[in-house]
């Protein structure tokens, strides 16, 4: 774990063909920090972040379709992360203060963060957690769930490790919490996002072009879960070359996208019936395949132009609306 500050809090996922799914809490308290609420929070479920809440707002807000639904549904689901976001607002003003008392510290802007999740691989049914916390930019102690030990990164942190070794009732509770609290609901978010989003239709995959002289990307959009493969074939044969394969990024309602470019420059227009673009989706039987043609390339030019302002728009709308802690947040964690 290594906490940055001032490093924007979202990262892209690319695990095709994994089966894990996991569940992260991030908890952040600043202090001496103008214009910046004192507390937020942030859930984040398979990399997407889920909910949201800060000192200012004081409510749960959900970042996607299905959390949105999963809590209109579930007002215990609700209370819980309300109550989990309230108590914790004044816990942590506690917390900052005591670091910030054994690192003789009086003045200045300060953050706190305790990062707590766990995943769940649903094929072998491993689980496996981490509760970590940082200070200022850097690691300042993590529990070991093999020992229930914590690990103090640092000279100055030695004492808190002592203390804290000697609380075994608190190694306990987090172990509990990690692998009993965060797996329950865990399985709960899995269970709320397929049964939210793989009702919908099958993705949609198009072939975009800039220019008559840009690669054709294969863009596939609106699939769920993030376990998809995208590539280009010619003549049945998977091509490896010439290919730009991009990450597999999230949309607003939990779903997924991603594509794969193929460079065109030195194939002949006779050529190009031999080339298709191959998206594959896990636990689907059926491929879909999109034969290389030139009728139906989405472009710039003409009227089957497509306005790539726009989706440039939207990304960056994505992220934004998941990067809901824009600063001081790093990676992903907190329970």
């Amino acid at each position: 774990m290594r906490l940055i500050v001032f490093i924007i809090f979202f990262t892209s996922c690319n695990f095709a063909f994994s089966v894990k799914h996991s569940l992260s809490y991030i908890l952040t308290a600043t202090d001496g920090v103008p214009n910046f609420p004192e507390f937020m929070a942030a859930g984040v479920f398979d990399d997407v972040q889920m909910a949201y809440c800060d000192s200012d707002r004081k409510r749960i807000e959900p970042r996607t379709s299905w959390m949105d639904k999963l809590l209109k549904e579930n007002p215990d689901v609700l209370q819980w992360h309300f109550d989990k976001c309230h108590n914790n607002q004044y816990s942590f003003r506690h917390q900052i203060n005591n670091v910030k008392q054994r690192f003789n510290q009086s003045e200045g802007a300060h953050v706190f963060q305790r990062m707590n999740g766990c995943e769940w691989d649903d094929e072998t049914g491993d689980i496996t957690g981490f509760s970590q916390f940082g200070y200022d930019g850097d690691d300042l102690i993590a529990l070991d769930l093999d020992t229930l030990t914590w690990i103090a990164p640092t000279q100055q942190t030695v004492m808190i490790k002592h203390d804290w070794d000697r609380d075994t009732q608190l190694s306990l509770f987090w172990k509990n919490a990690i692998i009993h609290d965060c797996m329950e609901y865990l399985k709960k978010f899995v269970h709320c996002a397929n049964s939210t989003v793989q009702a919908k239709d099958l993705p949609s995959v198009s072939l975009l072009q800039k220019t008559p002289s840009s690669p054709v990307s294969c863009f596939a959009t609106g699939f769920y879960p993030a376990r998809a493969k995208i590539f280009w074939r010619k003549d049945g044969e998977e091509l490896h070359e010439d290919v730009e394969l991009g990450e597999i990024l999230p949309n607003h309602d939990g779903s997924f996208q991603m594509s794969v470019d193929l460079d065109l420059s030195s194939v002949t227009s006779e050529d190009w019936r031999r080339y298709e673009c191959v998206f594959h989706l896990s636990g689907v039987k059926d491929d879909i395949i999109t034969k290389l043609d030139k009728t139906v390339i989405k472009t710039n030019c003409g009227k089957t132009g497509i306005r790539w302002n726009l989706i440039l728009g939207t990304v960056v709308l994505i992220i934004a609306s998941v990067t809901g802690l824009a600063l001081f947040i790093a990676t992903l964690g907190g329970y």
